[in-house]
């Protein structure tokens, strides 16, 4: 048995760098630097969705970041019990929105959102039927 990730802050520094390294060869993006402040704010926080939430959160800030330096949005507080059934769900939601959203909302192909998240295509598409995820909800892009 692994310990929960709440129980172990001492090894995000290296599981982000791991991830990070893992997300720059697949997005071809060059992260330099990952601000120490941001590493004491992930291991401060209580990761209820284990290591599976920080690398979605992780794989999000990849996408959102401009420059060289890591740029993560680090959730500032523990979800409460109510929210515990789809806290992982809505961070998939926005996750995929976002990715679509840069994408310009292409699903498939060279640029598209299946191969940003490392999904097949059809894989995508049922994740955003199943999540609720409809392109007519959004604005076209310009």
């Amino acid at each position: 048995m692994i310990p929960p990730l709440r129980e172990r802050p001492e090894d995000i520094p290296l599981l982000v760098r791991a991830m990070v390294k893992e997300f720059q060869k697949r997005m071809g993006k060059k992260i330099e630097s990952i601000p120490r402040k941001t590493l004491q704010a992930l291991q401060s926080y209580s990761w209820p969705g284990n290591v599976r939430e920080l690398r979605n959160l992780i794989e999000h800030a990849m996408i959102l970041s401009k420059g060289k330096t890591l740029e993560v949005a680090v959730p500032n507080r523990a979800p409460s019990e109510k929210d515990g059934t789809g806290n992982l769900e809505d961070l998939e939601r926005k996750h995929i929105v976002a990715v679509l959203e840069k994408s310009g909302w292409r699903i498939g192909g060279p640029g598209g959102a299946a191969g940003v998240l490392g999904l097949k295509r059809t894989t995508l598409q049922a994740k955003m039927k199943k999540l609720g995820i409809k392109r007519s909800n959004k604005p076209m892009p310009t």
